[in-house]
């Protein structure tokens, strides 16, 4: 049998380049494409606020509830910890019953953080 060694060469990343250099250059391309080919028509109506097709109407500062945030992070979380879960079950038969152990574990604290949210009432608009 052959020993064989891997090493990296410089020309191993040489897609790579080309593939940021692309994306770099289609993105500046692009950003210098639309200053200089776009309208340029400046008007009062064109230079208003516009939200969603709503007049802006009082002031921006306002406070509002804070269950948007607490919703919008809860979902964060959530959807973070269920990311975690690809990796597991493309290779679930590697992991023996160690890594389904570990698995149900890892769901149990899940589970444990989404009663702690439905208990204390986050996820109530009311």
């Amino acid at each position: 049998m052959e020993n064989v060694q891997i090493e990296n060469m410089p020309v191993d990343y040489l897609p790579i380049l080309i593939q940021l250099a692309v994306a770099t250059g289609f993105g500046v391309l692009t950003i210098v494409g639309t200053h200089l080919l776009g309208p340029k028509v400046r008007s009062e109506k064109k230079l208003s606020s516009f939200e969603s097709g709503v007049e802006v109407i009082g002031n921006a500062r306002q406070p509002f509830s804070i269950k948007y945030f607490l919703v919008a992070i809860l979902f964060v979380i959530f959807d973070i910890e269920v990311i975690f879960m690809y990796p597991w079950a493309v290779n679930f038969r590697e992991f023996g019953i160690q890594g389904l152990i570990e698995m149900f574990i890892f769901m149990g604290m899940l589970l444990l953080g989404f009663i702690y949210v439905v208990k204390k009432k986050a996820l109530d608009w009311g």
